[in-house]
C-alpha cells in the first residue's frame, strides 16, 4: 500500500514508520525533515500536501499539538492550540483527504489515554482527543467508497517518559514499538470507527 504518514518525524511517527516501511511505500509528512512539508493547522498547507502526494491507500496522523497546564491557568488562547492542531488539524486531514484516498482505504488518527484516564493539567488535551474520537465514530458511518477510519489512543510512551513522566504518576509506559502495532491494525485490518487503546 501507499501510506501517507503525517507526523512522521515525531516519537510515535518514527515507530510507525519503522513498523510499516518493510511492507508498504511510506510517504513521510511533517513540519520539517520529511518527504513532504505540512502544517496541519493550515487548511491550505494540508491541501498542498495532498496535491503534491497524489492518491494514497492510507493516511496516518501521529501528530497534533496540545496544551498541558493547570485548569485554572487555561485561557481560551492557550486552549486554541489543542483545538487548532490536535482537533481541527486531524479532522481537516480527513475532510480534505477523502478524495485523495483510494476505494477501501483508511484514515488513522491519534487521540490519547487521558481522554479516558484524566491527569492534572490535561483538560485541554483530553478535550481535543475526546472530540477526535467522536468524529471518528460518526465519520465511520458516512465515509464514501468503503473508506475506513479509526483512532489510536496510546498511553504515555516509554521513549517520552523523561519529558512527560511528571504528568503521568503511576502510569505504566508503553513502547513506541507496541503502539505502532495499533496503527498497523488500523491500516492493514478491516475494522472502522474503532478506538485502539494501548495500555
Amino acid at each position: 500500500m501507499r501510506v501517507l504518514l503525517v507526523g512522521a518525524t515525531g516519537t510515535i511517527g518514527r515507530a510507525v514508520y519503522n513498523e510499516l516501511t518493510g511492507r508498504h511505500e511510506i510517504i513521510r509528512a511533517g513540519r520539517k525533515g520529511a518527504d513532504v512539508t505540512v502544517d496541519i493547522t493550515s487548511s491550505e498547507s494540508i491541501q498542498r500536501m495532498y496535491e503534491t502526494v497524489g492518491m494514497v491507500d492510507a493516511v496516518i496522523s501521529t501528530t497534533g499539538a496540545t496544551h498541558f497546564g493547570p485548569l485554572q491557568e487555561l485561557t481560551p488562547d492557550k486552549n486554541e492550540l489543542s483545538i487548532d492542531s490536535k482537533l481541527k488539524g486531524q479532522v481537516n486531514l480527513v475532510l480534505l483527504g477523502m478524495n485523495h484516498v483510494r476505494d477501501r482505504g483508511s484514515f488513522t488518527l491519534t487521540t490519547g489515554i487521558i481522554m479516558d484516564d484524566p491527569i492534572f493539567g490535561g483538560a485541554s488535551a483530553a478535550m481535543a482527543s475526546g472530540a477526535v474520537r467522536a468524529f471518528v465514530q460518526s465519520a465511520a458511518i458516512e465515509l464514501p467508497r468503503g473508506i475506513r477510519i479509526n483512532n489510536v489512543s496510546p498511553n504515555v510512551l516509554a521513549e517520552s517518559i523523561e519529558k512527560y513522566g511528571p504528568y503521568f504518576p503511576g502510569f505504566v509506559p508503553v513502547t513506541g514499538e507496541r503502539v505502532a502495532q495499533a496503527y498497523r491494525k488500523s491500516v492493514e485490518g478491516a475494522q472502522t470507527g474503532q478506538t485502539y487503546t494501548v495500555y
